[in-house]
């Protein structure tokens, strides 16, 4: 018997179960199937970086492309660009993983638990793209 809960996760040797996405966060880039987790990861690694959410962002040729809303730290704001994010990722990661678009923000909305809403900002992402679509000036 099986249970489709919409979760993605592993199990390790002792047979714990770890919960590491959500099936429906999947970007589909040009045909790769891109994970948010797999790319938030490696970006916390960047010393610029506070806090890093992916979603995906509409485009016409690819279906879907990697989109990075970050928060910088405090001592690096106004001293990175959007592209050295990418630049970075570019060196740290599978290029169909990086980011073609990366937005700053002061900070990432956050639920009562503190967890941060993917949801709020992925529907924020798609109301603009179709804002756009239908006014493209």
């Amino acid at each position: 018997m099986y249970f489709r809960s919409g979760d993605l996760g592993r199990v390790d040797e002792d047979g714990y179960f770890f919960m590491t996405d959500r099936l429906k966060r999947m970007i589909n880039a040009s045909g790769f199937k891109v994970w948010p987790a797999e790319v938030e990861a490696p970006m916390f690694r960047h010393p610029a970086i506070q806090e890093a959410c992916i979603i995906a962002t509409q485009d016409a040729y690819r279906g879907e492309l990697v989109k990075a809303m970050v928060v910088l730290r405090g001592t690096h704001k106004r001293q990175v660009r959007e592209q050295d994010i990418i630049d970075w990722c570019r060196d740290n990661m599978a290029v169909y993983k990086v980011p073609r678009a990366v937005e700053f923000l002061d900070a990432l909305p956050k639920s009562g638990a503190g967890k941060v809403m993917w949801r709020w900002l992925q529907e924020q992402e798609l109301a603009r793209s179709a804002a756009h679509e239908n006014n493209p000036l």
